[in-house]
């Protein structure tokens, strides 16, 4: 069944592992955070250290499975660039294969928050006039989110439609 999700021609370019370690950040900080300033609260003012150690049992089964599940979806994103269009699968429940014509591609945006150019990585999203096969590939170190950026640009324009 994995067949169903190989790349018509080309290998599969990985995202960069960095992509864990940012989500894992951001949910540690989701996580975390909240479920430390709660326990606080009722430990002052309620003393229920009871709901204290629940919430923080909580807190701490969210984050383990955030940690495998962080490396498992990393591990899961991947695309294949081939002559006439680009290929785009994620998923690791309920995978997902998009390709996206060159000839459809109307822009590319590149984004990256702090904690993503902090760790050299961006997000490349491709917009097309359906957004069914509007795609974004997160994860992307910055040097080939750029070059890739440039490349559907050149290849939206030189394939009709597109940019």
């Amino acid at each position: 069944m994995d067949s169903l999700f190989d790349p018509p021609a080309e290998r599969w370019q990985r995202v960069s592992v960095k992509l864990r370690t940012v989500h894992r950040i951001v949910l540690a900080v989701w996580v975390t955070l909240p479920a430390v300033v709660a326990c606080a609260l009722v430990a002052l003012l309620l003393q229920w250290w009871w709901l204290v150690a629940l919430v923080a049992a909580v807190a701490l089964a969210g984050l383990v499975w955030g940690w495998f599940w962080a490396a498992r979806s990393q591990a899961a994103w991947g695309f294949a660039e081939n002559a006439e269009d680009l290929w785009i699968r994620h998923g690791v429940a309920w995978r997902r294969l998009v390709a996206v014509p060159y000839g459809r591609v109307q822009y590319v945006d590149v984004t990256a928050g702090p904690l993503e150019r902090a760790y050299g990585i961006a997000k490349v999203s491709l917009h097309t006039a359906s957004s069914s096969t509007s795609a974004v590939i997160p994860g992307v170190p910055a040097d080939d989110a750029v070059r890739l950026r440039d490349r559907l640009t050149e290849l939206g324009k030189t394939r009709g439609s597109g940019i």
